[in-house]
């Protein structure tokens, strides 16, 4: 499926999934590199993400359904770049970082880039996150061949391929859903390494155990079915 032009023609859109981020919305808004225009979708947070992000020029959509793939889904539809990225907005990843997973779409070189991600220092990646991380990763290697490491949160891709692909989980699912789909579909699919940060704030996934859980079980819904 790859193939595309190697030039920046237009501002490429960035999903934000957002829920109660206000701590590291200017930073991550701010570090947002050139040509990279922030999408922050809103899922019903309670502090004043949405203030923030539109006072530092995102576009902001409100996104009633919660669950983590509703917001990505939500901003994909508000996005109209003809490649799109997503990350999360905790912090955790470098905006700077964007180019480099973008870089392979718009060259053509791959259809779908995860960033790989590398911790930039001792507790920033929990060790239950990284062992459910790596099992994933496994699950992904043995069904579909494509020979992924992480199950990165940043990534970049063609926004009417991912419309194309009809992906269905609304909840934490939804990051491995794109990548079997993905490879189902025989996309190129290839990785980039980023560095990984510690979070503002507590993270409502891999931060505890009962979130890491939680997304576990949604994952393991999507393999499932």
């Amino acid at each position: 499926m790859v193939g595309g032009a190697s030039v920046r023609e237009m501002p490429i859109d960035v999903i934000l999934p957002c829920l109660d981020e206000a701590a590291a919305l200017p930073w991550v808004l701010g570090r947002m590199p050139p040509g990279f225009r922030p999408i922050v979708a809103d899922n019903g947070s309670r502090d004043n993400s949405a203030q923030i992000a539109r006072s530092h020029g995102a576009v902001v959509v409100d996104v009633p359904q919660r669950g983590f793939g509703s917001a990505c889904h939500a901003g994909l539809l508000a996005a109209t770049s003809p490649v799109v990225c997503i990350m999360d907005a905790d912090s955790s990843l470098d905006p700077a970082d964007l180019p480099l997973v973008a870089g392979p779409v718009l060259a053509g070189l791959a259809d779908l880039v995860l960033g790989r991600r590398k911790p930039s220092g001792h507790g920033t990646w929990p060790l239950h996150a990284r062992l459910g991380n790596h099992a994933l990763a496994a699950v992904i290697r043995r069904r579909t061949e494509v020979r992924l490491r992480d199950l990165g949160p940043m990534r970049a891709a063609r926004r009417d391929g991912l419309l194309a692909l009809a992906l269905a989980d609304r909840r934490f699912g939804y990051p491995l859903e794109m990548v079997i789909r993905a490879a189902e579909a025989g996309w190129q699919i290839d990785e980039r390494d980023v560095p990984y940060h510690p979070r503002a704030g507590k993270s409502k996934v891999t931060g505890t155990v009962r979130g890491t859980l939680r997304t576990m079980r949604d994952m393991r819904r999507v393999l499932a079915t």
